[in-house]
């Protein structure tokens, strides 16, 4: 069996953002050579999430605003006690999740249809990660 790791970086724009990363997946899926096993994709950040769904804007538009519904930002949070502003995005990130596993097979992600991965951040404008890790034969 072997491995292969990669991070993925981002510095979104807006604050909640969902981003398809689908097509960075794929390419590291095919670098990493592997044809049969598991695809790993997770958020390193706790604020921010890694989830599979349809590549729509309605759909993007319709999360974010049963997001805002279920955890509004603007509500007083007992961690913005300490100092932070973001108690909301940690109460999202629970919600969406933190990551994803992907069967690899014949050297592809084996995907179900519309399936596409997503990385959603929900306190952003500044640098966050995410682990890549594909591991097979």
């Amino acid at each position: 069996m072997k491995s292969c790791t990669e991070y993925l970086k981002f510095f979104t724009s807006d604050r909640i953002e969902f981003i398809n990363i689908t097509d960075e997946i794929e390419g590291i899926v095919k670098k990493s050579g592997i044809k049969e096993g598991l695809c790993l994709i997770n958020a390193m950040h706790i604020t921010s999430s890694v989830f599979i769904n349809d590549e729509e804007e309605g759909l993007k538009a319709d999360f974010k605003e049963w997001l805002e519904k279920l955890v509004p930002q603007n509500k007083e949070y007992q961690h913005n006690l300490t100092g932070e502003d973001n108690g909301h995005a940690h109460l999202k990130r629970t919600i969406m999740g933190r990551g994803v596993v992907v069967a690899v097979t014949k050297g592809q992600l084996d995907f179900g249809p519309w399936e596409q991965i997503f990385y959603g951040e929900f306190d952003g404008k500044r640098q966050k990660r995410v682990l890549v890790k594909v591991i097979g034969e």
